[in-house]
């Protein structure tokens, strides 16, 4: 099955280099109409006074498809409402968000400024939140809505000297798995790309010899799966990274159930961690709900037992 976006307006935020520019120019190649925001300057030489976000709307537009920038922060809650409000006044609606705008901030934790904390957060998730707010409303009046969070490794697994970002990447998923409790009886779907790419924001992190393998191209494929009509499953994270796609859930050992009328020693838990931490029957749960009722399962089998 053909994915097309035909009829479809897209914002993409932070589109101006690196993976959002690929996300851009995808959706723009299968019909889209796309909004493509970046504060940031061209870093093409001879081209450093021109704003990166216009430069791809001219290649949109060169190759024959339809794009307006936008060079507002959506770290901010009035850049991002003028971000969404120009994407329904140029093309009429949004049907597609692509939350991809970051920034780094590395240092230990011990050494962190907690300004460079405060402004990494405001970016990455903050900012997440800004534009899927402010594209919220419209989307349920429409009655239809693909919204794409961007997390990481550094988020999901950890990665040193990124206390900030990492805490930022993860947050996104708390508010992707709330939101897909939501969003469902408006026809939205909220999903999480989790990339690897070589772009200038990981220039010197991802080794020389294996940088040319992580292309943006790799995730922008899997981006294009998660906005497309015929994708409606909400709440998936999929790992994209070199030509290597996987899927990503946060999981739950089976565990051990004590008796819930007679609260058990610190030490009875010690002399069981490993049997708790058996990931062996490990599972996921849709919700939070889900889980309170497979404890009451567990409950209700050691009585029987």
């Amino acid at each position: 099955m053909s994915i097309r976006f035909d009829g479809r307006t897209a914002v993409v935020t932070g589109a101006g280099a690196g993976l959002g520019r690929s996300h851009a120019l995808l959706l723009a190649s299968r019909g889209a109409k796309v909004v493509v925001n970046d504060p940031g300057k061209s870093r093409t030489p001879g081209k450093e006074a021109l704003f990166a976000a216009d430069e791809v709307v001219e290649q949109i537009r060169a190759a024959g498809g339809q794009a307006v920038s936008n060079h507002d922060s959506i770290a901010e809650v009035e850049g991002a409402q003028r971000l969404i409000d120009q994407a329904v006044a140029e093309f009429g609606g949004v049907h597609i968000l692509i939350n991809n705008a970051g920034i780094l901030r590395d240092k230990t934790f011990g050494k962190m400024d907690m300004a460079d904390w405060d402004l990494v957060l405001k970016v990455h998730l903050s900012g997440t939140a800004y534009c899927t707010r402010a594209a919220w409303p419209i989307m349920q009046k429409q009655g239809y809505g693909r919204v794409v969070f961007t997390t990481s490794n550094a988020g999901l697994y950890g990665g040193f000297g990124q206390g900030n970002y990492g805490a930022a990447k993860m947050g996104m998923l708390g508010l992707m798995n709330v939101l897909k409790q939501e969003a469902g009886r408006y026809g939205i779907a909220v999903n999480t790309i989790a990339p690897v790419a070589a772009t200038n924001m990981t220039e010197g992190i991802l080794p020389a010899e294996i940088a040319p393998h992580f292309k943006p191209e790799h995730v922008s494929a899997a981006v294009a799966v998660l906005c497309s009509e015929g994708f409606t499953q909400s709440g998936t994270i999929c790992s994209a990274a070199a030509g290597h796609y996987a899927l990503v859930q946060v999981m739950c050992s089976e565990g051990v159930q004590f008796d819930p009328a007679a609260p058990p020693t610190p030490e009875d838990l010690l002399d069981l961690w490993d049997e708790i931490g058996d990931m062996s029957g490990a599972r996921g749960f849709p919700n939070a709900a889900a889980e309170t009722v497979a404890i009451v399962e567990a409950i209700a089998q050691r009585s029987q037992d």
